[in-house]
């Protein structure tokens, strides 16, 4: 599979546009309406570096991902999402981002482990005990928060530290922290009917017209989280070479053993289209897993004609 096909960004013709956004991943448009048209591009990050390549089909696997995801928790968490007008489009009332990521975690493994190696016991507040391995299953969740930055390095935050710095009010940090313990008991579960284990995932939330707290952005998805099969656990956390991601940490581990973890004065490495397609059927892997549908190719020819006119037709009736 070569690396063709890759939607690097979007150029959206659409009337009553009130703001437009670029992130990482997703080109937002936010509407005078308040709806919130968002595209998710097959560009890929990690350690805070956009990559200039696409990773094929990515932006479609996370959107139907996530698409898919938002039903397990209907009902259970009031969320952003109201359509999915196109393979790369989800669609859905505009919220004030809160500018907290509430990062929770059950295992050892990525971010947090890097720091535990380096002698580290007491992140985001909370005390971790000596003698762990990586990929060991922590006691019970833990959520540790990090500050959501438009550049640079989201950086570890503690409870405290949010409350004294007013990000949120005691209530609404209270709120956030009991949706995303429901979250990821949903998340966990509907993991474990697939054979997939979920280590670790983020959440991010925003409030509505009403002041409401609601789940925005993604969810359970392979940017967003760090799975692995759960067949063989316990034979491949003693060599933690062995374990599979199906998730963006297969990428960021080829990154950190080719030296580069986004730091000052590193180059970042030839990446080629070997690492970049492993990575594409790695998150496909992970979509049929937890949807037990087959992953279906949306239509690349003219990918953009295609975006505009869904976009167009459900806005036509809205």
């Amino acid at each position: 599979m070569e690396a063709i096909h890759t939607l690097l960004k979007t150029d959206l013709k659409v009337g009553r546009l009130k703001n437009f956004y670029r992130g990482k991943v997703r080109d937002l448009y936010h509407l005078d309406n308040n709806l919130l048209i968002m595209v998710a591009t097959d560009r890929v990050s990690a350690f805070d570096t956009v990559m200039e390549f696409g990773i094929p089909f990515k932006g479609q696997v996370l959107n139907q991902l996530s698409t898919q995801m938002i039903k397990t928790i209907k009902g259970e968490v009031p969320n952003w999402f109201i359509d999915c007008p196109d393979p790369n489009v989800s669609v859905g009332k505009y919220c004030t981002p809160i500018p907290i990521e509430m990062v929770i975690r059950r295992y050892l493994v990525g971010h947090i482990f890097r720091l535990y190696s380096t002698g580290e016991r007491k992140i985001c507040g909370i005390d971790l005990p000596d003698g762990l391995k990586q990929y060991d299953r922590l006691e019970s969740p833990i959520i540790t928060p990090t500050t959501k930055s438009h550049s640079g390095h989201d950086l570890d935050i503690s409870k405290g530290e949010i409350l004294s710095r007013r990000l949120v009010s005691s209530t609404e940090y209270e709120v956030m922290e009991n949706y995303t313990y429901k979250l990821f008991d949903i998340g966990t579960s509907t993991a474990e009917k697939r054979g997939l284990v979920l280590m670790d995932t983020k959440y991010e939330f925003g409030k509505d017209d009403d002041g409401q707290i609601v789940l925005i952005d993604e969810v359970h998805t392979a940017d967003s989280s760090r799975y692995i099969h759960n067949h063989g656990y316990e034979k491949r956390h003693q060599n933690p070479k062995h374990v599979k991601h199906l998730s963006k940490e297969f990428f960021r581990q080829w990154l950190m053993s080719e030296g580069f973890q986004g730091k000052e004065g590193q180059i970042l490495p030839v990446i080629g289209h070997e690492v970049q397609n492993q990575l594409s059927m790695r998150y496909i892997e992970l979509f049929e897993m937890l949807t037990d549908q087959q992953f279906v190719i949306g239509d690349l020819n003219e990918i953009h004609n295609r975006i505009q006119k869904n976009v167009e037709s459900f806005l036509n009736l809205h």
